[in-house]
């Protein structure tokens, strides 16, 4: 199974914090669309693709050789609920429901702050999804 680094990990979730701190400060709808993008490319790309981790790996050398490692599925999953998030987001502020764009977006960063402070929603949400699915195969 394919791993990504921790650090990789939580460098994408402080420049998630921040650019939604950012957007929260000036309420740029530009700032939201730029982090989309930046989730969306990571999305498709993978963790080299995300600017966060691109700027953070020249300064992340010895904390990625320590090992610590997450799973590359698991990484994606929460990837895409960003993604959907900031989807939701970004349409709502486009669409001048500036009410929904704010909570969507508040969403998004509460989980990204939880995960940086250890407590990762978008993992619960996995496991329960993975747990779901095993026990309706197991009823066929």
């Amino acid at each position: 199974m394919k791993e990504v680094p921790i650090p990789y990990v939580r460098s994408n979730q402080a420049g998630i914090v921040l650019s939604l701190a950012a957007f929260f400060t000036t309420q740029s709808v530009w700032i939201i669309g730029a982090l989309f993008l930046i989730q969306a490319i990571g999305l498709l790309f993978g963790p080299r693709g995300n600017l966060f981790i691109r700027i953070a790996r020249p300064f992340l050398g010895k904390l990625v050789a320590r090992g610590k490692t997450e799973a590359a599925e698991l990484q994606r999953f929460n990837n895409s609920l960003a993604v959907l998030f900031l989807t939701l987001s970004l349409i709502s502020l486009l669409l001048g429901w500036s009410a929904a764009g704010n909570v969507f977006a508040a969403m998004m960063g509460a989980a990204a702050l939880a995960a940086l402070l250890g407590y990762c929603i978008g993992c619960m949400m996995y496991f329960q999804y993975k747990q779901f699915r095993a026990r309706r195969l197991q009823r066929r």
